[in-house]
């Protein structure tokens, strides 16, 4: 199992040469992978094309970028130069985010997401594997649609997906899914199946599954938990991830979160890969500098 590490909007993900310097941190350290959240702050493709030329072989995503505020060939054109400027290493992870989000924030329809996100990738994919976009569907049309990025290596797409129509979606189409908020009996009871029938269907490879959990190494496990569960509570209130929670048998979001000493965190997360988990992003959620910092060595050691 990989081991990558997550950035929000927190721990210098809000400046550029913040997430430089914790893209060259993670990569000296020796953590495979880089995952930035596409929220109200920087533009995640954008920093991550900026960390892209000062790193040499840490992979670099979006966890995630909602689709529908972009066309297609925009976000193909941003994920292509960021590959561009990591030398191959950029990964996008794509999602239709939250009725929240979406429709009551942006203003825009978050009717059908599933075939919205179907008819997405129809345009999406082949842009990423430079070639040209001939599309006629419900929502898009392209003739002879190209984007010419030299020395850009086709960009993989992971998706997320957690109920079964993303989840055949993401295995027929994509590399995969990348998920938050989902615990390790649910990865290895509902996503992992369905997400690996749907790409052995379609012929495609093994699919990754990129499942990013809050952690904090700490001895006082009670406060943290506390301060966890006023942290994330936003996350047990959002439909998707009430799903996911439920079918875990848990609470709420805190409780999924990996927080204890050595002993419990290097358990939580072999848990992980134990369910089919390929790549564990570690969302280091504490707000003691030491903490963090103990955290992170403690991770990035395995």
């Amino acid at each position: 199992m990989r081991i990558g590490l997550m950035l929000g909007a927190d721990r210098g993900a809000t400046r550029i040469d913040g997430v430089v310097e914790m893209a060259r941190r993670a990569e000296a350290a020796g953590y495979d992978s880089l995952w930035m959240a596409h929220i109200r702050a920087l533009d995640a493709i954008a920093a991550l094309t900026v960390a892209g030329t000062h790193t040499a072989r840490i992979e670099l995503g979006t966890a995630v970028t909602p689709i529908q505020p972009r066309h297609p060939m925009a976000l193909a054109q941003q994920a292509l130069t960021a590959n561009q400027a990591a030398g191959g290493r950029f990964t996008l992870g794509v999602g239709v985010s939250h009725k929240l989000v979406i429709e009551d924030m942006l203003g825009l329809s978050y009717a059908h997401p599933a075939a919205q996100m179907r008819d997405y990738l129809e345009v999406l994919l082949p842009l990423l594997r430079g070639e040209a976009a001939n599309v006629e569907n419900a929502r898009y049309v392209t003739r002879n649609l190209g984007i010419d990025v030299p020395q850009a290596a086709p960009v993989p797409v992971v998706m997320a997906a957690l109920g079964p129509i993303m989840l055949d979606l993401a295995g027929r189409h994509t590399a995969g899914t990348s998920t938050w908020m989902v615990g390790p009996r649910t990865l290895e009871a509902h996503v992992g199946p369905r997400l690996r029938a749907a790409a052995a269907a379609a012929g495609a490879p093994p699919p990754r599954i990129v499942a990013a959990v809050p952690v904090v190494l700490t001895n006082d496990v009670e406060a943290t938990r506390e301060r966890l569960a006023n942290a994330l509570a936003i996350y047990g209130q959002l439909p998707s991830y009430r799903a996911m929670l439920d079918q875990e048998a848990v609470a709420g979001p805190a409780d999924l979160a990996l927080v204890g000493d050595e002993r419990t965190l290097r358990e939580g997360i072999a848990r992980y890969r134990d369910a089919g988990v390929t790549d564990f992003s570690t969302a280091i959620m504490a707000t003691a500098e030491d903490v963090y910092e103990r955290t992170f060595e403690l991770v990035a050691a395995r």
